[in-house]
């Protein structure tokens, strides 16, 4: 049967053109997308700077002195009374001391706010890879249900023609033909919805990764390798984010509590004097200390502050890995009951596929009628198309499985 001119609406021819034309198949791989993804990611162009401004904080506190010098200047004069020409002119230097174990310290929490900067971008990662496998394997899905409905558009349209001989032949009644022309158009429904979702899905690829290039189909995109087990859930980018958090309210804990009062200070300077006109000035050096008074009650507020961060992210530590080591196992269950399902899909399809050989020649003999030829047709499309599916979902396993390891796509 020849297809109807413009029977398909634009949308869904354009929907045809993105999803197989040569152009946009390539084959392009999760860690490809990922990598795109990645460059686009905010946390990722501003690494950088954070870099630098964790290693200014490290390199901070390294310092000798826990802040800068400061400059102290004075003059004393009796021009505005007496006017007896007595002067007196003063400056110094004030530099601030560091307290009693403040700066091993801050070099700790220097450390730690690094090794946090660093945890908190690989979780980062781990969770936008969560977004480009869903998207990518979306695509996929997608894309076998499309290549499907071709396929079933293709057998029914066969199967059209042959009626339609048999028709003129006179050895099938009009009705016959009803059904086959029926079968037919609800085959190009199908394609028709199939072509829409798989535009949907190459939209979102296209959202998370930023490329227009989509990626080839089963059996020609690169999946991911399966994982090994022994790579236990604490190297898990969510669980090295809390334990870094919890390293640094440790540490921030450890530095306020040092913090109790303001830095003391060392005051070095001169003093160039004189106690009448006429005399000469008289010089003489001036070396202090400067020692705060009082208990800082802004070290308790950062104390009590760490200890609620620490208590959450050790609270959240062994929640984490209680549910990682599930998702894991929950991941790993998945994939071999979906192993188990596509060698059974795939025995289902092979009998299908001579099944519907079987009948295809008996119909073209006459020996058995049109809906046992049309409900051999179905089950063999549905067998190819639980089969595919069940490939797909395979390998979309896998990756489930790496993503909840908290491995990045490779």
């Amino acid at each position: 049967m020849r297809r109807r001119k413009g029977s398909l609406p634009g949308i869904l021819a354009a929907a045809l053109a993105l999803c197989m034309s040569p152009s946009h198949s390539q084959t392009l791989s999760i860690k490809q997308g990922f990598d795109a993804a990645w460059a686009r990611q905010p946390e990722n162009k501003a690494a950088s700077l954070r870099r630098d401004a964790a290693a200014a904080v490290v390199a901070a506190a390294h310092r000798w002195t826990p802040g800068p010098p400061s400059l102290e200047a004075g003059v004393k004069t009796d021009q505005f009374n007496r006017n007896a020409g007595v002067r007196e002119y003063e400056a110094g230097i004030a530099v601030p001391l560091w307290l009693p174990g403040e700066r091993d310290g801050a070099q700790g929490a220097a450390a730690s706010e690094a090794s946090a900067l660093d945890a908190r971008l690989l979780v980062a990662q781990w969770r936008l890879a969560a977004e480009v496998r869903e998207a990518y394997w979306g695509y996929q899905r997608a894309l076998v249900a499309q290549q499907l409905a071709e396929s079933r558009v293709a057998n029914a349209r066969q199967l059209a023609q042959d009626v339609a001989k048999r028709l003129r032949a006179g050895d099938l009644a009009k009705a016959d033909s009803h059904q086959a022309e029926g079968a037919l158009a609800a085959a190009q429904a199908a394609m028709a919805e199939a072509a829409v979702a798989c535009m949907q899905a190459a939209r979102a690829w296209t959202g998370t990764t930023g490329l227009q290039e989509l990626p080839a189909g089963p059996g020609q995109a690169p999946s991911e390798t399966r994982p090994r087990l022994e790579q236990v859930p604490t190297k898990h980018p969510a669980y090295r984010e809390l334990e870094a958090k919890a390293e640094l309210a440790r540490k921030q804990m450890a530095l306020a509590s040092v913090q109790t009062r303001s830095n003391p200070e060392v005051v070095v300077g001169g003093v160039r004097e004189r106690d009448d006109r006429g005399e000469r000035y008289a010089q003489s050096l001036v070396v202090g200390l400067r020692i705060p008074l009082g208990k800082s009650y802004a070290s308790e507020a950062k104390v009590a502050s760490a200890s609620a961060e620490l208590v959450e992210a050790e609270t959240h530590l062994a929640l984490e890995e209680a549910r990682m080591r599930s998702q894991v196992a929950t991941a790993n269950a998945t994939l071999a009951s979906l192993q188990d399902a596509l060698d059974a899909a795939e025995r289902r399809a092979v009998l299908a596929r001579e099944s519907r050989g079987f009948y295809e020649k008996s119909f073209r003999l006459g020996e058995s009628d049109l809906p046992t030829r049309l409900r051999v047709e179905l089950e063999a499309f549905e067998a190819e198309r639980q089969a595919a599916r069940s490939r797909v979902e395979v390998q979309a396993a896998v990756s489930q499985l790496r993503q909840a390891l908290g491995l990045l796509p490779e």
